[in-house]
């Protein structure tokens, strides 16, 4: 019987090759700053979420600290946060 090895790099690989497959989520966060009614107006302007699931997620934000608002590749979700950004909401990128 013949063991076999496993170096460092190619379980880096690995874990590389795993977390590519993982969509990329844009999350907006709750801030003191901006009204309810603004976040659902830009919600609305800039995803074309209807006014209902554009409320809904402003109460995520407003109520649970966050709420994700769109997803797909990292390269999408950073322009969505740039996006955001422009209209002063707090927004980051992270991997589902």
């Amino acid at each position: 019987m013949t063991a076999t090895t496993v170096s460092p790099a190619d379980i880096e690989e690995i874990d590389e090759e795993l977390s590519d497959d993982r969509p990329w989520v844009t999350v907006v966060w709750n801030d003191p700053i901006n009204l309810m009614s603004y976040v659902t107006y830009v919600f609305q302007k800039l995803f074309g979420y209807d006014k209902a699931t554009a409320q809904k997620l402003m109460l995520d934000v407003h109520r649970k600290g966050r709420a994700s608002v769109s997803n797909g590749t990292r390269d999408e979700m950073e322009r969505d946060a740039a996006r955001l950004h422009t209209y002063g909401l707090w927004a980051t990128v992270i991997q589902d």
